[in-house]
């Protein structure tokens, strides 16, 4: 059994990265579906709940803004942070002085979305918890503001506000589009032990925009079953 909910998104700036860019950053038009999971996530997350997104709506029309940031060109590997831990000697510092980088980043400004949302309970949930526990907990920390980490859009610099919505707002938007593919999620294999890897492999879909609103699942069972 699934259970169904409703929420707005609203924000400032997003950035919805098209994997294809290398080095800038260029936005999609609208959320992925694993962007918005993952923002679902942050108001409410545990291993034996799996969300998936069903439709979403679009109310602000699509408008882009470029900006430039100063980044790091950096990262720490996983390796060294298992190394650290582990308890061999290990800096595990990124020095800005040393690998700063100014980047340009195509952002979309002023979004406004609706998502319908439903999930469902793995194997890996805990005995005693149900669908209506789950239900209670997620719907209560919506109604409330409260999240097990800031909801954001896209890139951790740009918060989100949701709020939870008994039935969506209609979209008012003449909006009709073939975004292209996109990415849909990342499917993470497990190793002989049963422990998920850190990489994951993208699945891409073909979503249409029809009068502002997207049919998620419509366009997923249409693409991921090629």
């Amino acid at each position: 059994m699934a259970f169904g909910f409703n929420f707005t998104v609203k924000g400032d700036y997003a950035l919805f990265t098209r994997p294809e860019f290398g080095v800038e950053r260029v936005s999609y038009d609208v959320p992925t579906p694993s962007a918005l999971v993952g923002l679902i996530s942050s108001v409410y997350w545990h291993p034996g709940v799996k969300y998936l997104i069903d439709e979403i709506r679009i109310y602000n029309p699509v408008n882009f803004v470029n900006i430039r940031r100063n980044e790091v060109s950096d990262k720490i590997p996983i390796k060294s942070i298992t190394d650290k831990m582990s308890g061999k000697a290990k800096d595990l510092g990124i020095y800005t002085k040393e690998s700063i980088s100014q980047r340009a980043s195509l952002l979309l400004k002023d979004v406004y979305y609706g998502v319908s949302a439903h999930f469902e309970l793995t194997k890996e949930k805990d005995e005693e918890q149900s669908e209506d526990k789950v239900y209670a907990i997620l719907s209560r920390r919506l109604k409330k503001g409260q999240c097990f980490s800031q909801p954001f859009l896209g890139c951790r610099e740009f918060p989100a506000k949701v709020e939870w919505v008994e039935a969506l707002p209609q979209s008012t938007l003449n909006y009709n589009a073939d975004l292209g593919y996109m990415l849909y999620d990342l499917q993470y294999a497990k190793d002989k032990n049963g422990k998920a890897l850190d990489s994951g492999e993208p699945r891409f879909y073909r979503p249409h925009v029809e009068n502002g609103v997207i049919d998620v699942q419509k366009w997923a069972e249409v693409s991921l079953r090629c």
